[in-house]
C-alpha cells in the first residue's frame, strides 16, 4: 500500500485531508459550530478541535482536518493560556497581587452546572497567574493552566479570596499547547485561501493550513522503516527491528519512560501513528510501541 507523502510534498487535497488550522475563533458560535463550519468549508468528512471554548470566548482553536482528527487526543493534556478580564465588585484591597499569586499551583474546582462533564470536585494546576494591568475595579490577568481549568470559576474564587467578589469579563485563549496567537488564521482568511486555491494560487492556503505533523511536535518521536509503517497501517504494533531512531520531543528533554504517548514517523517525516511506548527502542526484538491511533 502507498504511505502518505512527506509533509512538504503534499498537494492541496492531501494537505486538507491531513492538516491543522490554527484558527482564531470569533465571538458568537461555539467551538463545535466553528469546527463544523471548517469541516464543510474544507470538504472533509471529519474534523476535531483542540479544546472547547464558550460562544463568547475568542482565540486559539487548533482544528485537525480529515484523518488528522484521529490525533485529537494530543490536545487532551495540552497546557492552555488565556488573557482574562477580572471584574471586581468593590475596590481592590492593598494586597491584591499577593492574593492573586496564591492561586498558582493546585486549585480545587467543580465544573459548572451547564458543563458537559460530571460535576464533581477535582484539582487543576495553575502554572502561572500574572496581573498584566489594573485600573479601578478591573484587572487583566494572564493565566497559564492545565487543560480543563474553568477560568470563570477561577475568577469567582479570586473574588472570594479578595473579599470583594468578582466575575470574569472578556476571555481570550492565547495558546493551546504549542499553538499560540502569533500566527492565527481567521475564518475569513481560510475561506479566502480556499477560493484562491481553486483559482490556482495555493500560497495563502499553504500558509493557513499546516501539515498535521505540526500538532505532534510536543510528543517524543519514533522513526520507523517504510516496511514497518506499512505493517502499522494494517494494525500491527511497532516491533524493535522496524525502529530506525527514537528521540525526545525537544533537545534536552528526558528520554521518554515506558507508558509515554509517542508519535511514529516514516524516515521522510510523515506521521504514521500515535502509540504507547512499551519497550526499549534500542532492543533487538520485542514490541516497542503499542498502537493507539493509526494515522495512515
Amino acid at each position: 500500500m502507498a504511505l502518505r507523502d512527506p509533509p512538504d510534498d503534499r498537494d492541496v487535497d492531501a494537505l486538507l485531508s491531513f492538516g491543522v488550522v490554527n484558527l482564531d475563533k470569533p465571538p458568537g458560535p461555539s467551538a463545535h459550530q466553528v469546527a463544523a463550519w471548517v469541516r464543510d468549508a474544507t470538504d472533509q468528512s471529519r474534523v476535531a478541535h483542540g479544546g472547547t471554548l464558550d460562544p463568547k470566548v475568542t482565540g486559539c482553536l487548533p482544528i485537525l482536518l480529515g484523518d488528522a482528527a484521529r490525533a485529537a487526543r494530543v490536545f487532551d493534556d495540552a497546557i492552555k493560556e488565556y488573557v482574562a478580564v477580572l471584574e471586581l465588585h468593590d475596590r481592590a484591597p492593598a494586597d491584591f497581587e499577593s492574593v492573586v499569586a496564591e492561586f498558582e499551583g493546585e486549585v480545587y474546582q467543580k465544573p459548572p452546572r451547564k458543563s458537559a462533564v460530571k460535576r464533581q470536585l477535582r484539582t487543576r494546576r495553575i502554572h502561572d497567574l500574572d496581573v498584566l494591568e489594573r485600573e479601578e475595579r478591573r484587572a487583566l490577568l494572564r493565566v497559564r493552566c492545565a487543560s480543563g481549568t474553568y477560568i470563570r470559576k477561577l475568577c469567582h474564587d479570586v473574588g472570594l479570596a479578595l473579599g470583594t467578589g468578582a466575575h470574569m469579563g472578556d476571555l481570550r485563549r492565547t495558546a493551546t499547547g504549542t499553538f499560540d496567537d502569533a500566527a492565527l488564521v481567521s475564518m475569513h482568511d481560510l475561506v479566502d485561501a480556499l477560493a484562491f486555491a481553486e483559482d490556482g494560487d495555493e500560497t495563502s492556503l499553504r500558509e493557513a493550513v499546516q501539515p498535521a505533523e505540526r500538532a505532534l511536535v510536543a510528543l517524543p518521536r519514533v522513526t520507523v522503516a517504510h516496511s514497518a509503517a506499512r505493517a502499522v497501517a494494517d494494525g500491527a504494533p511497532v516491533y524493535a527491528p522496524g525502529v530506525v531512531d527514537a528521540r525526545p520531543a525537544a533537545v534536552g528533554d528526558a528520554t521518554p519512560d515506558e507508558g509515554a504517548l509517542v508519535a511514529c514517523y516514516t524516515p521522510d517525516g510523515a506521521a504514521v501513528c500515535l502509540g504507547t511506548l512499551v519497550g526499549d527502542p534500542e532492543a533487538d526484538s520485542g514490541t516497542v510501541v503499542e498502537l493507539e491511533r493509526v494515522l495512515v
